[in-house]
């Protein structure tokens, strides 16, 4: 059996592993006492991404250079940031709400990639010159990680504003003083409720954080980009598509993360801002390719 053979292989594994991952989720979610479906979804995950690895180290061997060299790669590595960011998180979290958001999101990823992407531009193809350097492993690999982390943040701040959403019975709501740190809670006597407002803090929270884990990576990638456009093209920014959205995509985050930092928004309005940032994210990484323009674009519509 050929690599490609193995490397068709590999991906339709990681297909099935990801769908069989969506629905032990969205399960566990719907019936919480079911808790070995949890399980089931975390294990597929971790052999998604190992692979995910294979795939792209077999890539990487094969051709000689860090497989990013056009779309079908791109997409690939982008959902192994996807499963490994969901890996880490979930580790430190045990927060079932990652996992349920996540899959879909890198179930779509690699369906696009593998069915809908014509078969050339799922082969690799030679490096112009301005990649073949080291900057091509610092500056993309960093972005595509960015970009991974930045969308589950923004995910997460989708959840909260559809959870936020929903009515809240205020009758039932009443303010009490905590004696040990002197703050103001929210106590709500129907049970469901309660559950309702620890899980809303729980994904604000860990919204907040996923972005700012996400942000000083997206920082470190710009700015490497613009040292290596400038040993590539002799110019460290030229306004090119792809540079624009990277910065407009910047100035959301930095404006999520600031409002936070400051309080002085709190509540949906940061969380709006954030879930714009995922359509944002998306025109930046691929929306941009498709006009097929720019020093960045590699996408197959011209």
């Amino acid at each position: 059996m050929s690599w490609h053979s193995f490397e068709n292989v590999f991906i339709n594994i990681s297909f099935g592993l990801l769908l069989t991952s969506l629905l032990s989720y969205w399960i566990s979610l719907a019936y919480p006492k079911l808790k070995h479906f949890n399980y089931v979804g975390k294990f597929c995950i971790i052999l998604t991404n190992f692979c995910l690895f294979i795939t792209l180290l077999e890539r990487w061997i094969i051709n000689q250079y860090f497989p990013l060299s056009n779309l079908y790669e791109s997409l690939l590595f982008l959902t192994w940031c996807l499963t490994f960011t969901q890996i880490i998180i979930e580790y430190k979290n045990k927060n079932i709400i990652i996992g349920t958001i996540n899959s879909p999101i890198a179930l779509f990823i690699i369906s696009f990639a593998s069915f809908s992407l014509p078969i050339d531009m799922q082969e690799a193809s030679p490096l112009v010159p301005a990649l073949r350097s080291n900057w091509l492993i610092m500056h993309v690999t960093i972005m595509m990680v960015s970009y991974a982390t930045l969308m589950l943040g923004s995910l997460l701040s989708i959840v909260f504003l559809v959870i936020a959403g929903s009515q809240i019975d205020k009758h039932k709501i009443k303010k009490l003083n905590i004696s040990n740190n002197g703050k103001n809670t929210l106590i709500i006597n129907n049970k469901n409720n309660i559950t309702k407002i620890t899980l809303l803090e729980s994904i604000d929270n860990l919204s907040y954080r996923t972005i700012g884990l996400g942000f000083p990576l997206l920082t470190i990638g710009i700015v490497a980009g613009a040292v290596w456009a400038n040993e590539a093209w002799g110019s460290y920014w030229s306004w090119d598509p792809k540079e624009t959205w990277a910065l407009i995509t910047w100035l959301i985050f930095a404006s999520y993360l600031h409002s936070r930092l400051t309080k002085s928004w709190s509540g949906k309005k940061p969380a709006i801002l954030a879930s714009l940032g995922f359509l944002v994210v998306w025109i930046c990484y691929l929306g941009v390719n498709f006009l097929g323009k720019g020093l960045h674009s590699y996408g197959w519509l011209q």
